[in-house]
């Protein structure tokens, strides 16, 4: 099995914990801070700032304990259930997805201010999250090395800015400190708390960084210092310069304090700088963000075929290929929308961040004997203040926007839409839902027979089994007793049915149908087991057919050897299963690829054919060939 690649050393992660945290609010925070507390925002910035260094040590201790790619996903599987966890992994790709998006949007809102300008704005858009994409796809040392250069640039930037602006500033520029009051540097907070999001960024990199345990919470700590520092400096520099009243009406802030200082070529130059500053932080998550992808998959908590990884680049380049898509689907979904994007996000990532944050407390009391490299401090009660701290924010906000409760409604709302696919991801992959659903669902199968196994094919089955008259034929999977019943009366007089399934309710129905038609010659097995094995009352047979199940097998080839088992040389087996299922949910990994399908059968002792053919709502796979004496063709 092809692994991550081990490639990412401290300076690599440093890098992109800085691109990732230093989210736009360091760009355009200065006049969206100021709008809500004044020159007191600068107030707002140091409190955040000691809380946002908090919450790195939070996040460096759980990635020292966990240092896998699933970063959020894997500390709630460790602390939560299983549904919290793809909910919180759920969740963190919806804000990585929403935050890209707003890096993009808000790049080239500021290379480009013009908003008439949509097609070019559109372009180099698109242009760039397919040029990063691509990096990301070939390679994890050219994606690291992109995004230093990216971090550096960004670092330059700002340095550009505050360490002239200081000589140019006016202090009295900065009184009255406190315009409207104590409240609103509280409510301020919330609004520039975007600046700090993405720690969880780089813990999704894990896997490929050297000795992850000490260099990812070192990485994130130190990283959070430097985007602070960057942060209220500024800040500070951009309110000294341009009287808090004027930056408010800025859309462009840091162009407006450069301008003041070096004219109309000094604004001009500083937006291309900030524009790939932004397009750097954008370039951390389009990185990181295929590897919770990659963490949902192994679990199967998402399409299992996004787990493959690149067996010559070492990267997980289905995941990365989807998503590219989902990025430029959001993309253009969120074009021009800064300030709701910006309202959509804060209320989502602060609630992703408090399950997080939490989870260390959980995992204080949980898992108290694992390893922890780093610890934050006061870690129990610590967590608990923290976010009570963001509850309280969250509160602030509701109650000083009138659109808060609409805004957060939609955002939960985006959180909820993964429950149903949850669902159907647990229902399609985990072995006892899918018994309980079969069993709730057998009156509605028996119902829907003609649509779910119709006429054609059965006869189409029937007929690549051959001549069964007077055989012992074993159905693997009868379900409600659809095609048990042709098998019944095509092998009489004198031959015999095995029909076993996993639903108890499928097969009560299965049993009535065969009484009422006198097939007493058909022996029904209930296997709770079925998925994993041939159950052991089944005798030697001379034909195997199943219907439905090759999806669910756990263990594909232990039953594949048991089935061999039964047969004589030459036994015929006849495999039929359901696959681009209502042409939207992803295969089982296994029955996408018919080479790799026909090379298990032959591995377990089976010459086979692989077809497919359309359906209505679905197409099926068909699978049959015979048991082989020796390694020859299917003839």
């Amino acid at each position: 099995m092809v692994e991550l690649k081990r490639g990412l050393g401290f300076w690599t992660i440093l890098a992109l914990a800085i691109a990732n945290i230093m989210g736009t609010g360091i760009f355009f925070g200065a006049s969206i801070g100021a709008s809500y507390s004044g020159n007191a925002s600068i107030l707002s910035w140091v409190i955040l700032a000691v809380i946002a260094i908090y919450i790195s040590m939070f996040f460096g201790e759980l990635v020292s304990m966990f240092p896998s790619a699933g970063g959020v996903y894997e500390y709630g599987k460790q602390a939560y259930t299983r549904f919290t966890s793809f909910m919180m992994g759920w969740t963190a790709w919806i804000v990585g997805n929403l935050t890209v998006a707003l890096l993009v949007v808000a790049a080239v809102d500021y290379l480009i201010p013009d908003p008439s300008r949509v097609l070019l704005k559109v372009g180099i858009s698109i242009t760039f999250i397919l040029i990063l994409n691509l990096i990301a796809y070939f390679g994890i040392e050219a994606s690291g090395f992109i995004v230093v250069l990216f971090a550096a640039l960004s670092i330059s930037v700002l340095l550009s800015i505050i360490f002239p602006g200081i000589f140019h500033m006016h202090i009295s520029n900065l009184t009255p400190f406190f315009s409207y009051g104590y409240l609103p540097v509280f409510v301020t907070i919330f609004f520039i708390a975007e600046s700090f999001f993405g720690w969880e960024s780089a813990t999704y990199l894990a896997e490929e960084t050297k000795n992850p345990e000490k260099t990812i919470p070192m990485a994130l700590v130190l990283g959070t210092i430097v985007t602070a520092v960057l942060g209220i400096s500024i800040v500070t520099v951009s309110l000294g310069i341009i009287p808090w009243k004027v930056l408010i009406g800025l859309n462009a802030p840091l162009s407006a304090v450069f301008g003041k200082m070096f004219g109309t070529a000094g604004m001009k130059m500083i937006n291309f700088g900030v524009f790939f500053a932004l397009i750097g932080s954008a370039a951390g998550g389009i990185i990181a963000m295929p590897r919770l992808i990659l963490a949902l998959a192994r679990d199967k908590l998402f399409i299992a075929q996004l787990s493959d990884v690149h067996p010559k680049f070492h990267t997980p380049h289905k995941a990365i290929i989807f998503q590219a898509i989902v990025s430029l689907i959001v993309f253009g979904m969120a074009f021009g929308k800064y300030k709701t994007l910006l309202g959509l996000l804060l209320p989502l990532g602060i609630i992703m961040y408090i399950f997080t944050i939490f989870a260390v407390t959980v995992l204080r009391f949980k898992k108290p004997y694992i390893k922890r490299v780093f610890k934050a401090p006061f870690g129990k009660f610590g967590s608990i203040i923290t976010i009570l701290l963001m509850i309280a924010l969250l509160a602030a906000w509701i109650f000083s926007e009138p659109d808060a409760l609409h805004i957060l409604s939609l955002g939960v709302s985006f959180i909820f839409l993964g429950v149903p696919i949850y669902l159907l991801l647990v229902f399609y992959y985990d072995p006892d839902a899918i018994v309980k659903v079969n069993n709730a669902l057998a009156y509605l199968t028996l119902l829907t027979e003609k649509l779910i196994l119709p006429k054609r094919v059965r006869n189409e089955i029937l007929k690549l089994l051959g001549d069964i008259k007077n055989k012992t034929v074993l159905e693997f999977g009868c379900s409600v007793g659809t095609l048990t019943i042709d098998l019944a009366e095509i092998v009489k007089p004198k031959g015999k049915v095995y029909a076993t399934d996993l639903s108890e309710n499928d097969l009560v129905i299965t049993k009535k149908r065969l009484i009422r038609k006198g097939h007493m010659h058909v022996t029904v097995i209930h296997d709770k087991h079925q998925i994993n094995r041939v159950h052991p009352d089944v005798p030697n047979v001379d034909a195997i057919v199943s219907m439905g199940m090759m999806g669910y097998l756990q263990d594909v080839k232990k039953v594949l050897k048991e089935m061999r088992d039964l047969l004589p040389y030459g036994g015929k087996i006849v495999f039929v299963d359901y696959v681009d299922f209502f042409k939207f949910i992803p295969n089982v990994a296994w029955l996408s690829d018919d080479k790799k399908i026909a090379k298990i059968f032959r591995e377990c002792g089976f010459s086979v054919y692989v077809s497919r053919k359309k359906g209505l709502f679905w197409n099926y796979i068909y699978v049959y060939g015979i048991k082989f004496h020796e390694d020859i063709p299917y003839v």
